[in-house]
């Protein structure tokens, strides 16, 4: 080997440290970057010729070894809206490239990958991450279905919740044994309920049973709106182990008394100020005891429920371990918006690094795989929490001296070389 070539072979050493000072010094200034992930340093010495007489002037270069797939610490975060992943997978963003002339984002057509997931509503209502990437995620119906067709950015409406009139009514109760008369009168039963209009009113539905004359008459059952005039619903009557045996509705209803259908009466209750929309009043199923009954002991109200909703205002948003945002509101309901999948890749550290702890796809890396959290392979989601840099500082520093070293050894065997061949040349003059 020339000394020409113990040259460039101790300047490509230099070379390859710098490379490798210039990765621990990015894992160090993002030790504390949420979802980030740290760089190593492979090195990998390139030959002129090696023979079993000769050795060329080598050289040497540094390659980068991404550790993608390696886990951060999860730490719990005061922001309810954060999520980690506890195991393989990343979260799909985008970035959004201007807006429209109404104001609203336009976004990227190109889907990127992170792990950061310090995610948080914007002014527009969308989850974005601390470094500008707006959270990607399949959109659900408000039937509840979600649709798997495409990912699209998650956005939070804040519109109010539109009331729902009461279109049922159930209730289980137990009516008392025994008749009334003259001389032994039985008082009535009576259980309320607060229902709802079409425009979100509420009412209350008195419901009022008259006990039977004989043994084998039937209970007749009234209801009242806010205390108004009460409307008689039908009669029921019991077998003999206190079960529904029959119900006979004053005007619509169950015509099947059959064992096995339901028992139900229909009305429509008149409201003040708002029209009255059909209640179907479900009192359990015809010789079965899981509704009303009529056992021994005293009137006894056992559950009594409605499917009617007041109009509620936008309260805030949430998200669960199974990747759903939430959005809740002020009358108790709570709505799921978007379904957050895990995509997974069968070599992570192949992807290829971009701006904001993010990464694109790549052949390398293979296909893109969606799932649900904790299916296929795909790690759980920690709420309320994030996942932080896998990046330890002792071992960088310790990465770091070892790599100053090197980097003085390669610079003294260029100056070695220099004094050498001032010396060659100073023999020739």
């Amino acid at each position: 080997m020339s000394l020409f070539g113990a040259l460039d072979t101790a300047v490509s050493g230099l070379g390859a440290q710098s490379d490798a000072i210039t990765n621990i010094s990015d894992n160090v200034a993002n030790s504390q970057t949420v979802g980030y992930k740290r760089v190593g340093t492979n090195f990998a010495d390139y030959l002129t010729v090696s023979t079993p007489t000769l050795n060329g002037p080598d050289s040497v270069v540094a390659r980068p070894a991404y550790r993608n797939d390696v886990q951060g610490t999860i730490t719990q975060s005061s922001n309810p809206l954060a999520m980690a992943i506890d195991g393989a997978g990343f979260f799909a963003v985008t970035q959004a490239t201007g807006t429209t002339n109404a104001g609203t984002p336009t976004f990227s057509t190109q889907t990127s990958y992170t792990r950061a997931g310090d995610f948080s509503m914007n002014k527009d209502g969308y989850l974005v991450n601390s470094a500008g990437n707006y959270l990607e995620a399949y959109p659900v119906s408000p039937t509840g279905t979600v649709n798997q067709t495409a990912l699209v950015p998650v956005q939070i409406s804040q519109t109010q919740y539109a009331p729902i009139p009461t279109s049922d009514v159930s209730l289980a109760a137990n009516l008392p044994q025994g008749t009334t008369t003259a001389t032994t009168p039985m008082p009535g039963m009576t259980s309320q309920i607060d229902i709802y209009d079409q425009t979100g009113g509420s009412h209350t539905l008195s419901l009022s049973w008259a006990p039977p004359a004989t043994t084998t008459g039937a209970w007749t059952l009234s209801a009242a709106v806010d205390g108004g005039a009460a409307t008689s619903l039908g009669s029921v009557t019991f077998n003999a182990n206190g079960a529904i045996k029959s119900v006979t509705p004053t005007t619509t209803g169950v015509t099947d008394n059959t064992a096995g259908s339901p028992a139900t009466v229909s009305f429509t209750p008149t409201y003040s100020g708002a029209t009255g929309t059909p209640i179907a009043l479900n009192l359990g199923t015809i010789g079965q005891s899981g509704g009303i009954t009529s056992f021994a002991g005293s009137y006894a109200l056992n559950n009594i429920s409605q499917n009617g909703v007041p109009p509620g205002a936008f309260t805030g948003v949430s998200d669960n371990a199974s990747g759903q945002i939430i959005a809740n509101y002020s009358n108790g309901q709570s709505v799921t918006i978007a379904q957050v999948p895990l995509v997974t890749f069968h070599d992570p550290n192949a992807l290829q690094s971009q701006n904001g702890q993010t990464y694109a796809a790549t052949s390398g890396a293979g296909p893109a795989m969606i799932d649900s959290p904790n299916n296929n392979g795909a790690g759980g989601l920690v709420t309320g929490s994030v996942e932080n840099s896998n990046v330890d500082i002792a071992s960088e520093f310790t990465k770091l001296i070892v790599a100053q070293q090197a980097y003085g050894a390669n610079a003294k065997t260029v100056t070695t070389v220099q004094t050498m061949m001032q010396t060659a040349l100073n023999m020739v003059q």
